[in-house]
């Protein structure tokens, strides 16, 4: 009788960022072990846009035993999408599907369900694990530092009793174990001062990581040496396994994406500064005028990614701009005609891949700084909201692997409304980016061939990995 391979069922988070991340760890995941074999439960929110067409690629090129299955509610949830409890009740309905399929797993007479494998912010999804006897793991896909950071807030709150809304208001810093530098309130995700239910539940998803068998995250021992060290070394946090860089590196070719290579193909080795602020960033028309005019007196080459902000309060991606002259400053586009280029999206891996790009002024998202490590690309940091101003913080003050353009910079995802940063601050730190001599362009470059190696055999992420899957297929 054939044996049963091990059976992962994973849950990622609703949202293509956490989908890409979740699907690429299972790639390494079932690549690296015959005996592994993986079900992906896949949610999407009614205003997600880009899952149906990702997924779509999936059914086309089948991956060896790997399998998605899309999942729907229970019953709709509500639509009030601003309450902080939208999230995790959307999450939640989908709570009798999953049951289901663990339910079909559990009988089936090839595989051995062997795990669950929940998103950082799927913590519920436990209880149903918990009902079929089946162990539980986090995948975290932010950072090990980050990580830290919430378990440490979760145990001042639990374990201490400390209002946690009362940082908020502290203007000292503080340390916390997975950071080298101490700590200012200024940098902290907003998300734990939002208001209390907001902040509960941001613990609460933290408190729950605590009873899983493992997290693993989406870093490398390198990078995150400190920070990993001292999660592992903490008796009260489960096993953590590195596994990452986790990226994906393919990008959609399109007609923009080629034009985009096509300009990119005429520049100077590392002679353009590529400004790019994610899924979600935008700014105001003052700060768009700032950029200009920094970026023109710095007389640097530019690719500069520029969306128009949602209208006010809407829960809705940046859209393109259709008449670029409305928003920047008159005669820009044609003074910077030779050395500048204003893009909508940017084909991001494939841009900071490019020999001619030689900095990357960025809102810091996690996925973006794993990317910029490992093209080589040394970062000025732009953080914007979430978790970004750590990350930020983290680059510059811990690794010294970046500039600095402002680490407490801060606007809602949501609104335009925040502070203005003058075009001689912004022109100054593009200056130092790009300066050929600055010391961390040596380092990035080190650490670029550090994160290509640690993935393949024998690297530290891949031998991380190794323990992991053999703790799931010894239990079978």
């Amino acid at each position: 009788m054939a044996m049963k391979t091990a059976e992962l069922v994973f849950v990622p988070s609703p949202g293509i960022g956490h989908l890409l991340s979740t699907v690429e760890l299972a790639k390494i995941l079932v690549n690296q072990d015959h005996r592994l074999s993986i079900t992906l439960l896949i949610m999407k929110f009614p205003f997600e846009t880009k899952i149906a067409k990702y997924t779509k690629s999936f059914y086309e090129s089948p991956i060896p035993r790997l399998k998605f299955i899309e999942i729907k509610e229970d019953q709709p949830s509500s639509s009030e999408r601003y309450k902080s409890t939208f999230f995790y009740d959307f999450i939640d309905s989908h709570k009798g599907k999953v049951r289901d399929v663990l339910s079909e797993i559990s009988i089936s007479e090839k595989s051995q369900l062997s795990g669950v494998i929940v998103d950082m912010f799927c913590t519920s999804m436990i209880d149903v694990a918990n009902e079929f006897g089946v162990p539980s793991y986090v995948y975290y896909t932010s950072g090990a530092a980050m990580l830290g950071l919430v378990l440490h807030f979760q145990h001042l709150r639990d374990d201490l009793n400390e209002d946690i809304i009362e940082y908020k208001d502290k203007d000292t810093d503080f340390t916390v174990p997975t950071y080298i530098n101490p700590l200012h309130s200024k940098v902290l995700p907003s998300v734990l001062f939002d208001n209390e239910e907001g902040s509960k539940l941001f613990l609460d998803q933290a408190k729950r990581y605590r009873e899983t068998k493992g997290i693993i995250i989406n870093t490398f021992l390198e990078l995150e040496s400190h920070s990993v060290t001292a999660l592992s070394e903490d008796p009260n946090i489960p096993p953590v396994y590195t596994a990452g860089p986790i990226l994906n590196l393919k990008s959609e070719a399109s007609q923009e994406s080629e034009l985009i290579l096509k300009w990119l193909n005429l520049q100077p080795e590392s002679s353009v500064v590529f400004l790019c602020f994610g899924s979600y960033g935008s700014f105001s028309a003052e700060q768009v005028k700032e950029i200009a005019i920094a970026l023109e007196n710095s007389g640097h080459r530019f690719l500069w990614s520029l969306r128009r902000p949602p209208p006010e309060g809407k829960m809705e991606p940046p859209s393109e701009y259709e008449n670029l002259e409305e928003i920047l400053p008159e005669g820009f586009l044609k003074r910077t005609a030779e050395t500048g280029k204003i893009i909508g999206w940017a084909p991001q891996i494939e841009v900071l891949s490019h020999s001619a790009v030689g900095g990357f002024v960025s809102h810091c998202g996690w996925n973006s700084t794993l990317e910029s490590v490992w093209c080589g690309v040394p970062m000025a940091t732009w953080p914007i909201y979430a978790e970004q101003q750590l990350n930020a913080f983290e680059m510059v003050k811990d690794l010294e692997m970046a500039v600095e353009i402002k680490i407490d910079y801060r606007r809602e995802v949501w609104t335009t409304n925040s502070e203005i940063l003058g075009a001689d601050l912004i022109e100054e730190r593009i200056r130092c980016l790009m300066d050929p001599e600055n010391k961390i362009r040596s380092k990035v470059k080190e650490m670029q061939r550090k994160s290509s190696s640690t993935l393949k055999e024998g690297g530290s992420s891949w031998s991380s990995i190794r323990r992991f899957i053999d703790s799931v297929v010894t239990k079978n």
